[in-house]
């Protein structure tokens, strides 16, 4: 008989029987085994019974699976490889950890030494012991009290232990495994980690006699003391206390001493605390006990902070991966290819701030001919501006194609993003090139005009008596066009404040008159205009990084 166990999260304890042929794990409510996490996937592992074993995949999982410490994860576009389970393999989904049993049903649970028995917290457990004895864990007085072989055998213990560990759930039963190895009259161990927003979880506990289907609870009130004090303290005889017997889990569980020890980072943050208790009031803990074991959780605290500093990196990776993957499929939506229009040649320039951006060019060709040249730029940067481009691309396009007036079609785009969100809107410009007739429609929503830079080398901002709200901003608006006429020579540059507003190291922008000044100078081709318009941007900004998503769009008639 098979089964996962729950060792963390809010269901720790929990049994599910391996019966299927596929087991799914996931936060969707279709799982056999539902986890209510926003970090874990709809679908996010299975587990396969084949041929009297089980395997264990991961399905392209967004934070990935780990199997005894390390990740299972396939990378992208690759198949997932299944992973074969032993008994006593343990297997994380993001902050919820499983042990595979199997084994009899009758076995399940008992043995000498059990690293898997469940426990919580409850605040009426051995909250009134009497404490005997405070140790502060940052003061010398952690170390100095023990003798000299108690401390060496402790500390060569732990570190032999921990030396190795990267993964958080290889790192606990470890220090527990130690403990008992150093403190022979203990009966049971516990670690209690303090999440981000102050939640204290249960993550493992070990016991020398471990019973079928035992859930042990401990003092709330303790931990917490513990964790605020960051103080070791050694209890009194925790059974006299009458609120104690009252505890009806802890009715064959008679605790005569207690330790409890905080789990510090170099830092001296409280990371959660380390308990041990023992059964046996002959063998109860002294002082040397209490400093020894607050001289190990010093070590393991270290280590346990190392471990979750280790998960973060792999976190992080992970996320860059995504990110990255975002950026090509982001690339996807944007020209790869310059248009092809006889008489007329174009250059464009397209770089995020971050992997992933809110400005959006696009060519959109028309009937008859015609060109639809747009850029825009979505308010703010990043993946939520990134994913509000995405959805601009799709939604351009059918209203260009849909609506033969320029203005018309910014109208019915601006309606269709008028919705849920009233702090996201779009600044956009539109032109249609008619090429036969040499004349360019311009309509703009919030938009700077384009720069046009005539033959004779004026410089016009053109469609600027029409320009108007953003997309988005309130409904039915009724965009304007102007028209112009291109003579041979002409050039128009179309832009986002990622040019205009780029910071040189003083704090001064660079400025639509500087942008002027650079048109002003000779330009035989748009190559020419654009490549030197970057270069001059990023020559004034100097060693400031890029703070916002740059693009341009240049066009000219030859």
């Amino acid at each position: 008989m098979a089964f996962l166990v729950a060792q963390s999260g809010p269901t720790a304890g929990t049994k599910s029987q391996l019966t299927k042929q596929e087991t799914l794990i996931g936060r969707h409510p279709d799982c056999d085994i539902v986890i209510e996490d926003s970090n874990v996937s709809r679908f996010h592992a299975k587990i396969v019974a084949s041929e009297g074993r089980h395997l264990i995949v991961d399905l392209k999982s967004r934070n990935g699976t780990w199997l005894n410490g390390a990740p299972i994860g396939a990378p992208a576009f690759t198949e997932p490889q299944p992973h074969p389970l032993r008994h006593g393999d343990e297997i994380r989904v993001c902050g919820v950890t499983f042990l595979y049993m199997h084994e009899p049903a009758e076995a399940f649970g008992i043995g000498e030494e059990s690293s898997h028995s469940s426990f919580q917290l409850a605040d009426d457990v051995g909250a009134g012991s009497t404490i005997l004895t405070k140790l502060e864990i940052g003061s010398s007085s952690a170390v100095l009290g023990a003798s000299p072989e108690a401390k060496l055998a402790a500390l060569l213990e732990i570190n032999r232990a921990l030396a190795r560990a990267l993964a958080l759930d290889a790192v606990l039963p470890k220090v527990l495994e130690s403990l008992f190895r150093i403190f022979v009259q203990a009966d049971r161990g516990f670690i209690v980690l303090k999440e981000p927003n102050g939640e204290l979880v249960p993550r493992w506990m070990h016991t020398r006699r471990a019973r079928a289907g035992e859930s042990a609870r401990i003092s709330r009130t303790i931990v917490r003391q513990v964790l605020q004090t960051k103080e070791a303290i050694l209890s009194a005889d925790a059974a006299s206390d009458d609120r104690f017997d009252m505890s009806q889990s802890l009715a064959d569980f008679r605790i005569r001493s207690l330790m409890c020890a905080p789990l510090l980072s170099s830092d001296g943050e409280a990371l959660g605390v380390l308990q041990l208790d023992t059964l046996d009031q002959r063998k109860r803990f002294d002082q040397q006990d209490l400093e020894i074991l607050a001289a190990v959780a010093a070590q393991a605290g270290i280590a346990i902070a190392n471990a979750q500093l280790h998960e973060q990196i792999l976190r992080q990776r992970t996320l860059e991966r995504d990110l990255q993957l975002a950026n090509q499929v982001q690339r996807s939506f944007l020209p790869g290819t310059l248009p092809e229009v006889p008489g007329y040649s174009f250059y464009h320039y397209y770089q995020a701030a971050n992997q992933v951006g809110g400005d959006y060019f696009d060519y959109v060709p028309l009937s008859e001919d015609r060109l639809a040249i747009v850029l825009a730029d979505v308010v703010g940067h990043g993946v939520a501006a990134a994913l509000l481009m995405a959805r601009l691309s799709a939604e351009t396009r059918y209203c260009l194609a849909t609506e033969s007036d320029v203005g018309a079609a910014l109208a019915k785009l601006n309606n269709r993003f008028l919705g849920p969100t009233p702090d996201r809107f779009i600044t956009m410009v539109a032109a249609v090139l008619d090429p036969h007739q040499h004349l360019l429609q311009i309509a703009i929503a919030g938009h700077m005009p384009p720069l046009w830079k005539r033959h004779d080398g004026t410089i016009l901002d053109a469609g600027e008596e029409v320009a108007d709200v953003p997309i988005g901003v309130a409904p039915d608006i009724r965009y304007a066009t102007a028209e112009i006429r291109l003579a041979p020579g002409d050039m128009l540059l179309f832009y986002t404040d990622g040019i205009s507003e780029a910071m040189d190291p003083s704090d001064q922008c660079f400025g639509i008159s500087r942008i002027r000044d650079f048109l002003n100078r000779s330009h035989s081709t748009v190559a020419q205009l654009g490549e030197g318009l970057i270069q001059e941007v990023r020559h004034f900004a100097g060693p400031n990084a890029q703070s916002d998503d740059m693009c341009i769009v240049c066009l000219r008639r030859q």
